[in-house]
């Protein structure tokens, strides 16, 4: 009785995890490039989040996000954005930028922090990374991310 018991718990969770598994879909991915203000350029590799649901989600219950990799969240049209860390364990750094390219804000977010963080004036596309990696780059408000996604 305890083997078939141990069993049947046994396949609840690995068919659990299966279906668990099934609703977090694989994001595109691409390399963003960065111009910033001393004529450089740094490269993040990002998932692309562009349907509703890709962007609610985000980064949510990720432990891990190696620097050098990010999301960026793309938006139909230009308009004031807040984001907030529900869920979201890792400590990210997010740009807001608007439809030119143009870096308008930078902000670190708290790990699973229910504040809202707004851009400052209304952009098109945000982009999360590791928290520090921007001012690890150097990179700052200002400089351009080249729209090629």
């Amino acid at each position: 009785m305890i083997k078939r018991k141990s069993l049947l718990i046994a396949l609840l969770l690995v068919l659990a995890s299966l279906f668990t598994g099934c609703n977090k879909s694989k994001l595109q991915t691409t390399t963003i490039t960065i111009k910033k203000a001393d004529g450089s350029t740094a490269y993040v590799k990002a998932e692309i989040a562009r349907k509703e649901e890709e962007r609610n989600f985000g980064f949510m219950e990720r432990k891990v996000i190696p620097d050098g990799t990010g999301m960026i969240f793309i938006f139909e049209q230009d308009q004031i954005l807040s984001f907030w860390m529900k869920n979201t364990p890792h400590p990210l750094s997010i740009a807001y930028i608007d439809s030119k390219g143009k870096i308008r804000n930078i902000y670190d977010m708290t790990p699973y922090s229910l504040a809202h963080i707004t851009s400052t004036s209304s952009v098109r596309y945000a982009l999360e990374v590791p928290q520090g990696w921007f001012k690890k780059q150097g990179i700052k408000e200002g400089d351009f991310v080249i729209l090629d996604f």
